[in-house]
């Protein structure tokens, strides 16, 4: 493809994800499946332009509000071009040029556009610094006081590309053979060092160089995600639930701890995500995993198997903030969708109902992919008073390999400090003795049950 060919893919891309209110990835993946003779240079090229432009969505449409123009897809591109990549007017033209497979000629308006931002960069003396770290008005708050003054430094953090990282799935393999082979088709690749089955990639590369994701001998998991299904601590032969299983990342981590042995049972909301799961299954040569569809958080099924599991995973849905490197859309999107009450009310639902699948002495984790003290910390000392049969289990007692990440009792990420994506985790044990936790009220939620 021509240079200005790309160009209007990337610009029929970006319409695409501006009218369709699906989530990005959703919306790429759709747009990839159309395009399959396309060559993966002009695919990698086409969605790095897209993802550089989602990462600076405030500050793009901060110079156009300034201007007094509309933010749509080709007023953000010419943007993007003369503030990001330094292109002059002139170059910008001869790509607008409106010959085949190139965009339509620049208007009057926008040849005006281009003439007001010329000499300017990105950053601007007087663009708020919410605007300069992307950070959306509804996280501006909670975000600070996690963060106090390191606010900044992590948000800049959550600005750049995240890594490629992968779990190795040792019911096939093992970390030292797949090190050797990804090393053998020229990759630049080291070894994860919280995750103790994880490799990281650290170059852009189209994921059809990797065979081993189709015979199923890796799975892209990032490293916090491992560090959280390390924390089940599952055992062969236990019985486990993931209750939060989306299309079953996390669930497929457990079934290797366990050996193929046991029983761990996926739950979710959602018949898509289970049925994507089911197919990661086989591909994996998991056998001990089966899927389960809830019709909410509070399901017959959670009551007539009470206390009947060893370990309990509830990776509840949330904000997403630790997951902005990865989807640079979420920000503008999750949270403002349900509103962050709604959430951090949905969380202590599910992680209430979740709890009375635990049988005295065993384990019930809680996770998000949130950097928010309202649906972490504060979140589990909550559930604590409500719920005294459950004490903290340390992560430094939980996962050793896991200490440096821990903060306090807890597991605590964050791109910044871990090169991770941001998440969060609690151990949490209920007592021999403890009674069963209490009934928890029927109350039907139309919002996912789990992420994945």
């Amino acid at each position: 493809m021509t240079p200005a060919a790309r160009l209007q893919a990337a610009l029929d891309l970006m319409g695409d994800v501006d009218s369709l209110s699906r989530p990005v990835d959703a919306v790429v993946s759709a747009w990839l499946r159309g395009q399959r003779k396309m060559d993966d240079r002009d695919r990698g090229a086409i969605l790095e332009l897209l993802y550089q432009i989602l990462r600076h969505q405030a500050r793009l449409g901060w110079w156009l509000d300034r201007l007094g123009r509309e933010d749509r897809p080709r007023n953000r591109m010419l943007a993007w071009m003369l503030l990001a990549e330094g292109r002059t007017p002139d170059q910008i033209r001869r790509l607008f040029s409106g010959g085949k497979f190139a965009p339509q000629g620049l208007t009057e308006a926008e040849l005006a556009l281009l003439g007001k931002m010329k000499g300017c960069t990105m950053l601007h003396p007087n663009m708020p610094e919410d605007v300069r770290l992307e950070c959306p008005p509804w996280a501006a708050g909670p975000l600070r006081r996690r963060f106090g003054t390191a606010f900044a430094q992590e948000m800049e953090a959550l600005l750049s590309p995240a890594t490629l990282d992968l779990r190795v799935n040792t019911i096939k393999t093992t970390r030292e053979v797949m090190l050797r082979d990804l090393q053998a088709l020229g990759l630049k690749v080291e070894t994860l060092e919280m995750a103790e089955q994880g490799l990281r990639i650290r170059e852009r590369l189209s994921l059809a160089r990797l065979p081993a994701l189709k015979s199923g001998e890796l799975e892209i998991q990032d490293e916090g995600s491992q560090l959280v299904a390390r924390l089940v601590d599952a055992r062969p032969g236990d019985r486990v639930v993931d209750f939060c299983a989306g299309a079953g990342g996390k669930t497929l981590a457990i079934a290797a701890q366990m050996n193929n042995k046991g029983r761990i049972i996926a739950c979710d909301v959602s018949e898509g995500r289970l049925k994507r799961s089911t197919e990661r299954f086989r591909r994996a040569g998991v056998h001990n995993a089966e899927t389960r569809l809830l019709s909410s958080e509070t399901d017959q099924w959670v009551k007539r198997h009470k206390a009947g599991f060893d370990r309990v995973l509830v990776d509840a849905p949330c904000s997403g903030t630790g997951t902005w490197r990865r989807n640079p859309d979420a920000r503008w999107r999750a949270a403002e969708e349900q509103g962050l009450d709604s959430l951090v009310a949905l969380q202590a639902r599910i992680l209430a109902s979740a709890a009375r699948l635990v049988k005295p002495g065993g384990r019930l984790v809680y996770a998000t992919c949130s950097m928010l003290t309202e649906e972490n910390e504060d979140q589990v000392r909550a559930f604590l008073a409500a719920h005294p049969g459950f004490q903290i289990v340390p992560v430094k007692d939980a996962a050793p390999q896991g200490a440096r990440s821990a903060h306090e009792d807890f597991l605590s990420l964050t791109p910044a400090q871990h090169d991770t994506d941001g998440f969060f985790a609690a151990v949490l044990r209920r007592d021999d003795s403890a009674g069963l936790p209490a009934e928890v009220p029927a109350q039907a939620s139309s919002a996912p049950v789990g992420e994945g």
